[in-house]
């Protein structure tokens, strides 16, 4: 990762562009998925006998257990807002060196070379790495959204498990708990982690779900990370417990400083930076309040005590928020945020761990017709024997009550597999309970001729979870042929603005159109200096401000623009009309300034010059933007390339802008006098 894409900029128009461009164009085919899925649906449903008439009469469903869905709904909407804050524009080329690599770099040596190796990757192939976080992400988000039972709500939870891993090794570094100034307060071990914790509870076998134990289980375990983070709160010498430390800031402080210091919204930026002037005066306090919060929270956990553990949870929800806003500063609104941080799902674990606690096993109440459309691996009676089997099994609805559960010598999560009074038609292989198997065993899956109608009674949250499980692969399988592929993209070659011909030879010819409609040469150029650089015709973007400067660097010549030639060349291959450079050029105002030459022509002349000069451009899918390199080139009166220019019309001011403009001018005069 060190020195990886070191000289290209994170907004690079042209990285940006195909970002877009390779987001919008999955997303299309993640639509096409979603749509011949429903199509196929709804197909089915009407055409094979009994699905349809079943799946209307089909009603109740089976009650899941409160804390299960706050997991589920919780981490789910989680795993979108990650997935979205990864499509920012700069994540793409930024993540490497502005996230993964800072956090790595007071790890030992051992973490950084296998984070370097994972950000060494990314950078080989920024479009498709980043592209592919995201979606990702985003159908880890909605397949634990949609998938509401039954084994694909449990594969979501593995999903989340696996995905949650390589962040959290390869983006977080491990959480940080191998880096010195380890603290729960500012995101150890690691939200990641959190994520992973969370989906092997949603993965559960449904026979662990209403287990008393369970709960305090959660509970027991996180009372001990809790103690052992007030632990190291507490530990002398972290720099934890002053505020200031030999005239620096303590570690609490600076770790807050450095986060109120990040690009943010500045009511937030005075907010973090006024907790963290406050902590810089009372530090010893804030860390007691820290220290003693973690522990008592943590030991009444260990006690299981309902009572005990509902206010404890309170607290802890309310300690939750506050770092979050006070010292995580809401986690993604400082620079290159990739997620809420580690506060809302530390949260949502204890409140889960709670609800699992309390919870009192519901009544199981299942449709003969639902298996099918809520448990992948299970076919409903009536939907795998035929319409003659299909009207009896929708007259089955059966209820285990909790007290008969609780009396089942095989406990509640196989009491209606034991008692045939309650078992739907079909036998126990329809009943919940059968943990993993549905998973790992191949014969519990459906017989091949019974999928078309299992899809065609499968429930809405079902056909859902297989569109999600589509725009994972869509994410996955371009993130596997990348990291298989050894060579750097393409686009970093050409996204690294620059010629392909080297300075001090003699420059590319071309022979293209102004906005006036006359012909020009290089050739007919000749014995004048040029300033030469690459335009879109209808950009509103980049394009008016590198014109701009150009004009600026006319004027700042003075009397020597007369021996000048202000050029530039479009790059839009699908606005190459005469007609739009000259609106452009009217609508810049460079029609006045006599020395200023909008070149264009067929996509066919043009393409040649864009090689020759290295500049490359990007199409977006609807053609009305485009994004390219932002370059600009001298060449001598003698027709010789003699220098060339990077310009970033990103965040800056008047005296930047006017920097290069002057840098234009300056080199222009100089070649001038050598002529």
């Amino acid at each position: 990762m060190p020195g990886m894409n070191s000289g290209l900029n994170i907004g690079n128009s042209l990285v940006v562009t195909a970002f877009r461009a390779a987001l919008v164009h999955q997303l299309i085919a993640i639509l096409l998925i979603f749509a011949l899925l429903s199509l196929a649906w709804v197909a089915l449903r009407e055409v094979l006998p009994g699905t349809a008439a079943a799946a209307r009469r089909a009603a109740g469903g089976q009650s899941y257990p409160a804390w299960r869905d706050v997991l589920r709904i919780g981490f789910g909407l989680i795993w979108v807002v990650d997935g979205i804050l990864q499509a920012q524009p700069s994540m793409a080329v930024g993540l490497p060196s502005q996230v993964i690599e800072p956090i790595a770099a007071s790890s030992p040596r051992w973490v950084q070379h296998l984070v370097n190796w994972a950000g060494t990757s990314w950078s080989y192939h920024p479009i498709q790495a980043g592209a592919s976080a995201v979606w990702i992400q985003v159908g880890i988000g909605i397949w634990l959204l949609v998938a509401r039972r039954g084994t694909l709500s449990r594969l979501a939870g593995v999903a989340s498990v696996g995905w949650g891993l390589v962040v959290w090794v390869f983006g977080e570094s491990f959480g940080g708990i191998f880096a010195p100034g380890l603290t729960w307060l500012f995101g150890a071990p690691g939200a990641a982690l959190a994520y992973c914790v969370a989906g092997a509870l949603i993965a559960l076998p449904e026979r662990c779900w209403r287990s008393p134990r369970l709960g305090r289980q959660i509970l027991a375990g996180y009372g001990l990370f809790l103690i052992g983070m007030a632990v190291l709160q507490a530990w002398p010498g972290r720099g934890f417990w002053q505020g200031r430390l030999h005239g620096q800031a303590g570690t609490l402080t600076s770790m807050i400083q450095s986060m109120a210091a990040t690009p943010q919204p500045g009511a937030i930026a005075r907010l973090v930076s006024a907790f963290g002037t406050f902590v810089s005066g009372h530090g010893f306090i804030v860390n007691l309040i820290a220290v003693v919060a973690m522990a008592a929270i943590g030991a009444v956990f260990l006690t299981g005590r309902a009572k005990l553990i509902r206010p404890a949870v309170i607290i802890l929800v309310a300690l939750c928020l506050a770092d979050w806003v006070l010292v995580e500063d809401f986690g993604f609104f400082g620079g290159l945020g990739t997620d809420p941080n580690s506060m809302i799902p530390m949260a949502l674990l204890g409140i889960a761990g709670y609800l699992a606690l309390v919870q009192a096993p519901a009544p199981v109440r299942q449709t003969a017709a639902e298996p099918a459309a809520t448990r992948l691996g299970e076919t409903a009676p009536g939907a795998a024997a035929g319409p003659a089997a299909a009207a009896p099994a929708v007259a089955a609805d059966t209820a285990v009550s909790p007290s008969a559960a609780a009396a089942s010598p095989a406990g509640p999560a196989e009491s209606p597999a034991a008692d045939p009074a309650t078992s739907p038609p079909g036998g126990p292989a329809a009943t919940p309970g059968r943990g993993w198997q549905s998973l790992l065993r191949p014969s519990a899956w459906p017989r091949p001729s019974a999928w078309p109608r299992s899809f065609a009674a499968a429930s809405v949250g079902t056909v859902a979870s297989v569109g999600a499980l589509g725009i994972i692969l869509i994410g996955a399988i371009p993130m596997a042929a990348a990291q298989a592929n050894p060579t750097a993209s393409t686009i970093l070659a050409q996204a690294v603005d620059g010629t392909s011909a080297p300075l001090n030879s003699r420059a590319p010819a071309f022979a293209l159109t102004d906005q006036r409609g006359r012909p020009v040469s290089l050739a007919s150029l000749h014995g004048k200096v040029i300033l030469l650089t690459f335009l879109d015709s209808v950009c509103v973007t980049d394009c008016p401000l590198i014109a701009q400067e150009f004009r600026a660097a006319g004027t700042l010549l003075g009397a020597d623009s007369r021996h000048v030639e202000l050029v530039a060349i479009n790059l839009n291959p699908l606005y190459s009309a005469v007609t739009y450079t000259r609106a452009f050029t009217d609508q810049e105002g460079l029609s006045s300034v006599p020395n200023w030459i909008y070149l264009t022509g067929s996509p066919a002349r043009l393409r040649p010059v864009w090689r020759d000069y290295g500049v490359a451009s990007e199409t977006l899918p609807d053609g009305s933007m485009l994004g390219h390199s932002d370059v600009a080139f001298a060449i001598d009166a003698a027709g010789h390339l003699r220098d060339e220019f990077d310009f970033d019309p990103g965040p800056g001011t008047a005296a930047t802008e006017s920097s290069f403009a002057a840098e234009l001018a300056d080199t222009a005069t100089q070649l001038l006098k050598q002529s």
